[in-house]
């Protein structure tokens, strides 16, 4: 079963992330209403079980929250693959939102990084401050050990920009989390390292 249950809990934040990578039900709080839609959007678009509930120290901003949540993300993921034998590994895919358009591509190497070239021109969505998005997928990556490009090469309204983030990594990583044809690892290593 590719699952994770991650609890998380600091000062600053409260989470729990519970992940199945071969579906079920998304239900999340995070107390933040456009990271919630953004969430859901990720959980729906990649077809996996997702459950996250975290209470933060929104009377500063949304920044812990949001790059927390990446962390306790990431960290499911992590775990939910386990030794990353018996995937495909890679996945590319593009999202168009009305004007806007973004992709991803990536690696599940357990090399982490980070490539994300977009920027906005709204500081805010909701009660989202927009510039967070980077440390959300920062963080997701890190913990999760994946290699990870997203660009939004135009584009002119955040919202749209950033949810048509989400739900590129999320059918990307539909993509390379789906079961190879014989269950080996794909590496010339013969491990994913």
């Amino acid at each position: 079963m590719r699952t994770a249950k991650i609890e998380r809990n600091t000062k600053e934040t409260q989470i729990t992330v519970e992940l199945n990578l071969d579906g079920g039900e998304v239900e999340i709080s995070t107390g933040i209403g456009f990271f919630d839609h953004m969430l859901t959007a990720f959980g729906v678009h990649g077809g996996f079980g997702l459950k996250v509930k975290v209470t933060g120290d929104l009377e500063v901003d949304t920044h812990h929250t949001v790059e927390d949540t990446g962390i306790a993300l990431g960290m499911a993921f992590k775990e939910a693959l386990g030794d990353m034998s018996g995937i495909v590994r890679y996945g590319t895919f593009f999202i168009p939102m009305d004007e806007a358009m973004a992709m991803c591509t990536l690696d599940i190497s357990n090399r982490p990084f980070l490539v994300f070239k977009a920027s906005f021109e709204q500081e805010i969505c909701g009660d989202y401050e927009t510039c967070v998005t980077e440390e959300f997928f920062r963080a997701f990556a890190m913990n999760s050990c994946i290699t990870l490009h997203i660009k939004v090469p135009y584009g002119a309204n955040a919202h749209h920009e950033i949810e048509a983030i989400f739900k590129a990594v999320a059918h990307a990583l539909q993509i390379a989390t789906r079961k190879n044809q014989d269950g080996s690892v794909l590496s010339t290593k013969g491990v994913i390292a």
